[in-house]
Parts: C-alpha cells; sequence; structure tokens
C-alpha cells in the first residue's frame, strides 16, 4: 500500500476535526452577546432592582445573580428561534445596536421605552432626532457597541451540520434556557413578584427586551389603524342658533397648542421669574392655573386633547381610530385649519386643510433646521380670509420648547435669562444653565400668543375673535435626575403633566356668546385638564352634537 494513500484516512480525520474547532456555535454566540448586553445595558434597571439594597449583603449579591441569569435567558429565549445560519451575525448585531441606543437615551434621560415612547420616537422627524444625538453619545457607543460588534465580526461561526441534527441541538439551548431562566426567578419568587408588582414600570427599562417588546404592540395596533378608516363621531353635529341667526358676525376661534411648556415655570401660574410678562398686562387674559395633560408626550397628548374622551376614559385604540373634534367642527359647517410648526397634527387633522411652516414663506424667522413660532402667524390672513356667515377653527401648533436644544426656540433678543444651556446634551450644562435656557423659551412662547392676540384684535373689526392656548405636555428639567418627559402617566412627576392654559376673548365674541368674564376666571381658579377641551370648543362655536358634555365645558356655567 503506497505511503501517501495510508495517510490519507489521517489527513482526512484530521481535517473534519479541524472544522469541527474553527469557530463557536451560533447558540454559545448568542448567550455570549446576551449575557453582555444584560451586563452593560442595563444601568438604569439594575439602578432601580438594587435601590435600598446593600451591595455587600450575600442575599443582594444572589438578587443580582438570579436576575441576571433570568434576563440572560429571556433574551436568549427571543433570539434563539431566529439567528440560524447568515442570519445569527447581522441579528445579533442589530441587537448590540438597539440596546447601545436604548441604553443610552434611557441612562441619559431617565425615559422608560414603553410602547408610548417608542411610538414617539418612530414619529419623530429627523431634525428632531438631530438634536438628541450629543457627542457624548460617541464614548458610549465606542463601549457598548463599538466594541462587542468588532468581536462578534471576529468569530467564527462553527457550520451548523445537517438540519435534523441543528434543531434538535437548537431546541436542547432553548429548554436549558428556559429552565435556567425559570429556577433563577423561583430563587427569589417572592421578592420578585413583589418587585415587579409595585413597580411595574421597570419592566420598561429592560433592554432590549423593551424595545422589541413595544415595537411588536406598536406595530400590531399600527396594522389594525391602517386596515380600518377612522371612525366618524359627530355625526348628528349641526351648528346651533347663535351661529345661524340673520345678520350675526363670523367668528373665529384660534386655538394655540404649545409644547413641553410646563406650569411650574409659567409667570402667570406665580412663578418666581415673569416668563408671561406681555401676557401678565392683559388684564383680559384668563389663566387656567390648574390643568393635567392628558399624556407626557405629543403622541398622546395631542390625539387625546381633541378626542371626546380624553384621560377620565383613555382608550389608545379608541382614541387613534377616531376622528377629532375638528372633523365634528368642519361637519357641523365651521371652517377649519391646521398650521403646523412641528412633526404634523398626529392624526387629529387627517383629511382636513392643514399645512406645515415652511422657511420659504417667512426666510427671516427660518434656518435649514427649524422655524421660529412667529413663522405661524405669517400670512394667515391671506390662508384664512374672513368669510362672511362663515364661523372659523384655526390651530397652531408650535415647536415651543420642545428639547433638549431649548435655545434653539428663541432669538437672541429673548436671551435673557443667563448663563443659558447651549448645547442638547444636557448633562454638559448645571441646572441652572437648562432652566435659563428653557424659561427663555417660554419668554418667546409670551411673545408669539401676544403677537397671536394682536392678530385677532386686528381681525375683530369684521369678526368675533377667541384664542385658548394649551400646553400639550410638560418637561422634567433636573428633577430627581429626570430630564425630557414621555414616562408613563402612572408615575410621571407633575412637571410632565400639569401644564399652562390661557384664554383671550374680544368683548364681541363674549357679548355674543352671553359668556360672564368674572365667572369665568372664577371658573379658572379651578382644576381643568385636556379633558375639557373638546367639549368647551363645541360650547365656544355654539356647535350642537351628543357628544357634547356640559359638565366639561369650561364656560358652560358662566353664561348669562
Amino acid at each position: 500500500m503506497p505511503y501517501s494513500s495510508r495517510l490519507a484516512p489521517r489527513r482526512r480525520l484530521f481535517t473534519f476535526a479541524d472544522q469541527r474547532s474553527a469557530g463557536l456555535p451560533a447558540e454559545a454566540v448568542v448567550a455570549g452577546v446576551c449575557v453582555w448586553i444584560v451586563a452593560t445595558g442595563n444601568g438604569a434597571f439594575w439602578q432601580a432592582l438594587l435601590e435600598g439594597r446593600a451591595l455587600a449583603e450575600a442575599r443582594t449579591l444572589g438578587w443580582i445573580l438570579a436576575w441576571g441569569v433570568a434576563l440572560t435567558a429571556g433574551h436568549m429565549l427571543l433570539v434563539l428561534p431566529w439567528a440560524w445560519g447568515r442570519l445569527t451575525k447581522p441579528l445579533l448585531a442589530l441587537l448590540i445596536v438597539i440596546a447601545a441606543g436604548a441604553g443610552y437615551f434611557i441612562d441619559r434621560f431617565g425615559i422608560y421605552l414603553d410602547s408610548t415612547m417608542l411610538r414617539n420616537v418612530l414619529r419623530t422627524d429627523v431634525k428632531e432626532a438631530r438634536e438628541l444625538f450629543a457627542w457624548a453619545m460617541l464614548p458610549h457607543l465606542l463601549w457598548h457597541a463599538g466594541l462587542p460588534l468588532w468581536v462578534l465580526w471576529r468569530i467564527r461561526l462553527r457550520p451548523s451540520g445537517g438540519l435534523f441534527g441543528a434543531a434538535g441541538r437548537r431546541l436542547a439551548w432553548w429548554l436549558v434556557a428556559a429552565l435556567a431562566g425559570t429556577l433563577a426567578l423561583l430563587s427569589v419568587f417572592q421578592d420578585a413578584a413583589a418587585t415587579m408588582r409595585n413597580r411595574k414600570e421597570i419592566r420598561f427599562l429592560i433592554t432590549p427586551a423593551n424595545v422589541l417588546w413595544s415595537a411588536s404592540v406598536v406595530a400590531t395596533q399600527e396594522g389594525r389603524t391602517a386596515a380600518r378608516p377612522r371612525e366618524v363621531i359627530g355625526a348628528d353635529a349641526t351648528r346651533g342658533p347663535a351661529a345661524t341667526a340673520p345678520g350675526q358676525r363670523s367668528r373665529l376661534v384660534v386655538v394655540v397648542v404649545g409644547e413641553t411648556a410646563r406650569a411650574a415655570n409659567w409667570g402667570l401660574n406665580g412663578y418666581a421669574r415673569q416668563t408671561t410678562p406681555q401676557l401678565a398686562a392683559m388684564p383680559d387674559v384668563i389663566n387656567f392655573a390648574q390643568v393635567d395633560s392628558c399624556g407626557t408626550n405629543t403622541e398622546v397628548s395631542v390625539p387625546c386633547l381633541f378626542s371626546p374622551w380624553g384621560r377620565r376614559q383613555y382608550d389608545e385604540a379608541r382614541i387613534r381610530g377616531s376622528q377629532s373634534v375638528l372633523h365634528v367642527m368642519h361637519r357641523a359647517g365651521v371652517q377649519v385649519f391646521w398650521r403646523d410648526n412641528q412633526s404634523g397634527c398626529k392624526g387629529v387633522c387627517e383629511g382636513l386643510p392643514q399645512e406645515i411652516v415652511e422657511a420659504a414663506a417667512a426666510p427671516t424667522l427660518c434656518d435649514r433646521e427649524r422655524c421660529l413660532d412667529e413663522a405661524l402667524l405669517v400670512g394667515l390672513d391671506e390662508k384664512l380670509p374672513a368669510k362672511a356667515g362663515t364661523d372659523q377653527l384655526l390651530v397652531l401648533h408650535q415647536l415651543g420648547n420642545h428639547g433638549p436644544a431649548y435655545d434653539r426656540r428663541y432669538p437672541d433678543a429673548f436671551r435673557r435669562f443667563v448663563p443659558v444651556c447651549d448645547t442638547a446634551d444636557l448633562r454638559r450644562c448645571s441646572r441652572e444653565q437648562i432652566v435659563n435656557a428653557y424659561d427663555n423659551a417660554l419668554l418667546y412662547t409670551d411673545e408669539v400668543l401676544a403677537r397671536t392676540i394682536a392678530w385677532l384684535h386686528r381681525r375683530s373689526a369684521t369678526q368675533d375673535v377667541a384664542m385658548i392656548y394649551v400646553s400639550d405636555h410638560g418637561e422634567s428639567l433636573g428633577e430627581g435626575g429626570l430630564f425630557l418627559h414621555g414616562l408613563p402617566y402612572a408615575i410621571a412627576p407633575r412637571e410632565q403633566t400639569r401644564v399652562p392654559m390661557v384664554w383671550w376673548m374680544s368683548e364681541g365674541f363674549a357679548s355674543r356668546r352671553g359668556i360672564d368674564l368674572g365667572c369665568l376666571r372664577q371658573r379658572a381658579a379651578q382644576p381643568a385638564s385636556h379633558d375639557h377641551l373638546f367639549h368647551s370648543l363645541l360650547g365656544l362655536l355654539d356647535v350642537r352634537t351628543a357628544l357634547y358634555d356640559r359638565t366639561l365645558d369650561l364656560a358652560a356655567t358662566c353664561h348669562r
């Protein structure tokens, strides 16, 4: 037998063994990535979970170990069914990037990534998203994403072998993960159950499971909404006698939807600084000092604000799947127009006349990124000419105090409180600088509202006019380590849910509707909420429908 022939079997055996050892099984790589993400990408969760516990105690170490095993196993159960062949590395890379990005924003701003927050993120336009990225994000991403991605790229995956063998091995790993996770939770079940029962919100700090779960919820809800037209509400809407009497002047109501203005810093509410000097100088401005928002972000608050159900009967699917008070008004013959300086009307004005402010229309008020809110008032007379016998409802959606770049929400003339935070990376600024920039933006909102009232004064020669300003939600400015907004409503601080609201109306408007302004001022001292807007608008423009609830009309008890 030739020498080369005698060596052939050994060479084949060596080649087979070399192939077997040339790489790691995909399941082991999945486990390693999950361990990395759980250990390094969930700082806010671990901080919340360990609150009030002494790290040196053996019981605490057991608590950490049990949760670490449970979270690792849980993520493995989610990933293993999808990590096959060439899909494995791209899938794991995507999870690493998602976890790194989500972890950064959770740690940086104290947010919870539930379905509402994720929808808010997905609906954020490019301009808003760009402001959230700061240089401080780079070292975070290099450590939490760059390093593991480099390691993942260097790893060689072992060939999976035959289909049945690979499926059997994958099933075995999945069952082991399920068993390990179950045993880990059972070892601390009593404490774990109490923690999750009393602090349900911390599950939205578990990354990337929070993103995956919330994405599935949003996709399901969006799919249901897209599959059917909006439900018609107020089909019986008609104009009342105050709107149809012969010889009556037409009426115009302007609703200014503020952005991220919180009641705590509103000058008319008694804030230490006068952030609303022009409104304070107008004796006919009525300030509502105790107003609660429907949500803590625009995606929730704006649809809810214009719905008949509000926070008291909150049903997200129902609100998003139904028409708004604007459609009811339009059906009754009121001319409706929505003008936007932000990211759209969130479905509230779907199918109705609407416009987003463009730089070309107001070049001196806009740059390549944003327009100042004064641009909302440019050319309004041409866009909304007064029509005899036709009542009008105009909605102006502000950019307002949208964070974190508060310093970009006002012109230099309103840089009165200094020093200011001039970066979107709020952690680099003192709280004083952050509050100064925020208050300057409120000063500018005061200017915009004063200009709106001045414009209405000019229209009052031919129309009866009124204005309502209300912010969509508030903002955290570092209290308790929280920034921005968007916390689940049940745990959100008052800074995020208490908002300013003011009313103004001309003498002609008040007289025609028989509204006692002194009485309305007394009503303004009592609690109110976003729930009142739908019914108050119907009352002000005298639109009759079975949806109208007189108890929720802020002016109803003040009619002479």
